[in-house]
């Protein structure tokens, strides 16, 4: 059976730095925990999907607001386990994160998504997600960056 759960605490969080291993395999325990102290007072949240008390899925996302889009939720870092994925835990999270949205009443969910990571694409599309433009960044640290 699988539950889903919100992770609301640095516990919680910290507990599931297997999961984010996925996305950043170098991460250390240290480092995902100082960031992690960073996030979490500026409405940072998770939602994981467990089956028999183990994480399959976890996504992060923050609720704030923008001058063009008003109140909104930002899924980041979303990661479903490599055996698990195909069997439906990727949308069980976004429809997740949908009703969460429109119960805050937010005007979108925004996300990022890497520019050649066409699995993602495809994923999201069938989600409902649309790209609007482009997330440019310019690296000041190549060091800090996971």
């Amino acid at each position: 059976m699988l539950v889903i759960r919100e992770l609301s605490t640095l516990t919680e969080m910290v507990s599931e730095l297997e999961m984010i291993r996925h996305l950043y395999p170098a991460f250390t325990f240290e480092k995902y925990k100082s960031f992690l102290q960073e996030m979490v007072p500026h409405n940072y949240k998770q939602l994981g999907v467990y089956e028999n008390d183990v994480c399959i899925g976890l996504t992060g996302f923050w609720t704030g607001y923008k001058l063009w889009a008003g109140k909104y939720i930002e899924i980041d870092n979303f990661v479903v386990d490599p055996s698990h994925r195909a069997k439906g835990i990727g949308k069980m999270m976004t429809d997740y994160i949908h009703d969460l949205a429109v119960a805050a009443g937010c005007t979108m969910i925004t996300l990022d998504a890497y520019s050649n990571n066409f699995t993602a694409h495809r994923f999201y599309y069938n989600q409902g997600f649309e790209p609007k433009g482009f997330h440019f960044i310019k690296i000041l640290d190549e060091n800090g960056v996971s």
